[in-house]
């Protein structure tokens, strides 16, 4: 009986799993089939999407190849007006090249005359009132085709006027920029095609501004408005006359004076003149005096037995044929004379002589510290630009012509002095010898005459 229970309990078991396993499969079954149908809905909407873009695709396609016959079309027609517009092109120019003949050569012939003559209006002077015609020569300048006959008689009228207004000094009226800034109109003289002369000399004419203006520095002799007007053709004087139209006067404005020169010496520029104005006024005073000293040596030569107030007149006191002395305490006299006269005679040219030697080292001092003003300027402007140093070149450069210039003068005038003492020296002292030698032959006479007075006596005794 148990085992009847037991085995309708595990048949009981087993139908209730196969029941659940049953219900499981089914369940399984039922959601695998509504996957399948999602899977399939969602395919058949890709490939809905699919198709139609393929479509779009397909359409795009047929109109960009419907584009592309029509742009090969039109290339191909464009090429053909092409090619048809060069042949047409080749023809014209053949057509013109045979109409033309050798007007080509005559149309740049003019233009290039044309060019030529618009530069000289635009440089020459002669544009103040000799300008009728510009127009006419910057439409040939200009042109791009062949000059009409009115352009070509108004280019001949052009040069007519150019060539007849080179020749005449004529009145004119220009206006005139005044240093204020104003303008104003004044009266001047055109000097043909290469200057206008107002009432102070030259006036700078520009064509771009039309207006005049002064230079800086005229010429000499400078010419004006007065001049001019009054002069005739037979009292016409020689005028100073700039061929290259104001360039060489401009230029002249920038060359230095010797006031600039000598202001860019700065400071040691100006010792160095200083040293220089003391030397010669002492080489002109010592001058004067050894001048005066050799005219009076002269005349006491003339009379050595009347001694005046004069180097010689000294050296001759020193001796007196009175006293009695030797040829050695006259020499040792004499030679006290003369050196004091030498000292005398020699004064003030220890001083020329350094002054001599102080200018160039003061022109050499310049010349360094112009050359470190232009190193600072580099340094400080970093770049070499000579308008900016200037100033330190000129200092450089100026200070040491300045020594030289001091030095050589001073040089020559002090071994002129120095020659004229050492002559006037050498006279002092020939005449000085010649005095030892008259007292060495006094003193060499008067013991023999002492002999001969006693030998006298001891015969008269005997």
């Amino acid at each position: 009986m148990k085992r009847l229970l037991t085995s309708l309990l595990i048949l009981g078991g087993c139908l209730s799993f196969q029941a659940l396993a049953v219900d499981s499969t089914q369940q399984l079954a039922t959601q695998a089939k509504q996957e399948r149908v999602t899977q399939k809905k969602y395919n058949q909407q890709r490939e809905a999407l699919f198709n139609k873009s393929e479509q779009e695709l397909k359409q795009l396609k047929s109109e960009l190849e419907a584009k592309k016959s029509a742009l090969d079309a039109q290339n191909t027609a464009l090429a053909q007006t092409f090619s048809a517009n060069e042949e047409t092109l080749a023809n014209l120019e053949q057509q013109l090249r045979l109409e033309t003949g050798s007007l080509g050569e005559v149309f740049g012939v003019v233009r290039q005359s044309a060019k030529s003559l618009q530069a000289e209006q635009q440089l020459s002077v002669s544009s103040i009132d000799a300008n009728q015609y510009i127009p006419v020569v910057n439409d040939i300048v200009a042109a791009t085709k062949l000059p009409s006959m009115d352009q070509l008689t108004g280019l001949w009228f052009a040069f007519n006027e150019q060539i007849q207004a080179s020749g005449q000094i004529r009145q004119v009226m220009l206006p005139f920029r005044t240093g204020t800034g104003t303008l104003e109109t004044v009266p001047a003289a055109r000097l043909g095609a290469y200057g206008v002369v107002g009432e102070q000399g030259y006036l700078r004419w520009s064509n771009e501004r039309s207006d005049a203006q002064d230079y800086s520095k005229q010429p000499e002799p400078t010419p004006t408005l007065t001049l001019l007007s009054d002069a005739t053709p037979f009292s016409m004087q020689s005028v100073v006359i700039d061929p290259s139209r104001g360039v060489i006067l401009e230029q002249l404005a920038l060359s230095p004076t010797w006031q600039d020169r000598l202001a860019a010496g700065g400071v040691v520029g100006k010792i160095i003149l200083g040293l220089l104005i003391v030397g010669l006024l002492i080489a002109l005073i010592r001058g004067v005096a050894l001048t005066l000293t050799r005219i009076k040596i002269k005349k006491q030569l003339k009379t050595p037995q009347q001694p005046g107030k004069n180097p010689l007149g000294r050296v001759l006191s020193a001796y007196d044929k009175d006293k009695v002395h030797s040829a050695e305490a006259l020499e040792l006299r004499l030679l006290e004379v003369v050196v004091d006269e030498q000292a005398d005679l020699e004064k003030g040219l220890s001083m020329l002589k350094l002054l001599a030697a102080l200018a160039p080292m003061l022109g050499l001092l310049g010349t360094v510290t112009g050359m470190i003003e232009t190193f600072q300027v580099i340094t400080q402007f970093g770049n070499a630009d000579p308008k900016v140093m200037a100033g330190g070149i000129s200092m450089a450069l100026v200070t040491t012509v300045l020594g030289l210039i001091a030095a050589m003068p001073l040089l020559l005038a002090h071994n002129i002095l120095s020659s004229q003492a050492e002559s006037i020296r050498n006279v002092l002292e020939k005449q000085g010898i010649g005095l030892v030698a008259e007292q060495a032959e006094l003193d060499h006479s008067q013991p023999m005459a002492i002999k001969q007075d006693l030998e006298v006596q001891s015969q008269g005794a005997a």
